[in-house]
């Protein structure tokens, strides 16, 4: 078997590990990395990317449903539109091989020598990698000085009802060739209501079943206020607070709060309860590694228990979001090759990509509250905001958080079409600890959705323009 010598070993080529070794490769590290699949994670593969083309491509066909069934006010026609899901398919796999391929690309150019197939880790130092079968290679044994472990997450299964026939997780659903009739969807985080919402508008009959009170337990109520509406409106049934108790044919079989048992009919099951680590199957029990749960426990620069041992993105826990990922791998990276790094970002922004978005930065008001912080917080519609009309996307509002005595911005809210976008303003106004005046005094261009965040902060401030 050959033996590699490397100074970095990376297990995993999603956003966490190909980022560091992108890093890696930048700073002179000599560098391997291992990915089973494509190099992109799930995030470029069967994720982020292709699950955002999906709702894009849901979004362009409801709007011609929508023309097609009234008159429109912006005076535009449509007949008889139809979709071809096999060529949205086709077209969304397009991105997702151009983005891997870039990757690899950007891995090649740094000088990161990238293996294809599966590591086990038989000790700190040393991990042995199975070539896919019939690719013709030879197992290899690889020996390093840091062994960096990205190794991502994976779908929650549900023990009474396994992914199989027709039920799918999203990377089924990412994948399928038809529209199904009845769709039931377990789970209304936000993975579940970015998909079931797609779709719905594609065509799909749509049934949520969520075992909370209500949907996206993991925002506030007020953000969670338009989404719902939204459902409504496109004819998506949610049933709250309700239990699922298996399979049964075709049909789902589930409980109420109220003891009461019904079936639901379904052509496909798409079960989105949550993302576990990936900690199985391939020997990391051998290392011994303190655990939070069923994540790596890890410090503030994302080493382990032990030495020369890190662990970075979704194996870590919490938030499990690509962005934090590939911001572990760049500080690891640099921390090897030598730099004082730690990982204390003041904010890491998430989006749930529903219909309409919601975007979050920071503390929210009850978050400020829970944490002893005498604080403002301050809203402003986008029914007062003239972009907004003109996109015909008057629902939602921006909300910022703040401190009353010294105006410290704590934190951003938003809900609405495209406030995807406004992520970046709020991260890095309290990244760079920005007060409510700094942005209420920053000109804002007109006519944009972000006057909104200007118009917030001039609200909490007691003197908002336009409201």
């Amino acid at each position: 078997m050959e033996t590699i010598n490397t100074t970095l070993l990376i297990i995993g080529g999603g956003p966490a590990g190909y980022v560091a070794g992108i890093r890696a490769g930048q700073l002179g590290i000599p560098t391997v990395l291992v990915e089973g699949a494509q190099p992109g994670g799930t995030c470029l593969n069967i994720g982020c990317i292709p699950s955002k083309a999906l709702i894009h491509a849901a979004d362009e066909y409801a709007k011609t449903v929508h023309y097609a069934a009234q008159t429109s006010p912006l005076g535009i026609r449509v007949d008889a539109p139809s979709i071809d899901l096999e060529k949205t398919v086709a077209w969304k796999d397009g991105i997702v091989k151009r983005l891997t391929g870039g990757v690899g690309a950007l891995l090649k150019k740094q000088g990161v020598r990238v293996i294809r197939g599966w590591a086990r880790v038989l000790d700190g130092k040393t991990v042995e990698v199975q070539p896919h079968e019939g690719s013709g290679q030879e197992p290899v044994r690889i020996r390093c000085e840091h062994m960096l472990l990205a190794s991502g997450s994976h779908a929650v299964e549900l023990p009474f009802m396994p992914f199989g026939g027709p039920v799918i997780s999203s990377t089924e659903a990412l994948s399928l060739s038809e529209v199904p009739r009845r769709m039931v969807v377990v789970g209304a985080g936000y993975i579940g209501l970015e998909l079931g919402t797609a779709f719905r508008k594609l065509g799909s009959q749509v049934t949520v079943v969520e075992a909370a009170e209500r949907i996206l337990p993991a925002y506030d109520a007020d953000l969670v206020k338009p989404v719902a509406s939204s459902l409504e409106r496109l004819g998506v049934e949610v049933r709250l607070a309700t239990s699922v108790l298996g399979m049964e044919g075709e049909r789902v079989k589930v409980r109420d709060a109220s003891g009461v048992e019904a079936y639901l009919e379904a052509d496909r099951v798409l079960v989105a309860v949550g993302r576990k680590p990936a900690t199985t199957g391939w020997g990391l029990e051998h290392l011994m590694l303190d655990m939070n749960g069923r994540a790596v426990k890890v410090d503030e620069q994302c080493r382990t228990s032990m030495r020369n041992v890190w662990a970075i993105g979704d194996l870590t826990g919490e938030p499990m979001l690509a962005h934090r990922a590939m911001a572990q791998g760049e500080m690891v990276a640099e921390i090897i090759a030598g730099k004082r790094r730690w990982f204390h970002p003041a904010a890491i922004p998430a989006v749930c990509y529903t219909d309409p978005e919601i975007v979050v930065a920071g503390m929210s008001p009850g978050e400020a509250a829970a944490a002893g912080i005498d604080a403002i917080s301050a809203s402003f519609p986008f029914s007062a905001n003239g972009r907004a009309m003109t996109i015909e996307s008057t629902d939602g509002f921006v909300r910022v958080v703040a401190r009353k005595d010294n105006h410290l911005i704590l934190g951003w809210q938003a809900v609405g079409v495209g406030v995807a976008e406004l992520a970046a303003g709020f991260t890095q106004s309290i990244e760079l600890g920005a007060q409510l005046e700094d942005v209420a005094r920053t000109i804002h261009a007109h006519p944009t959705l972000g006057e909104a965040v200007q118009e917030a902060a001039l609200r909490a401030l007691g003197h908002a323009l336009h409201i």
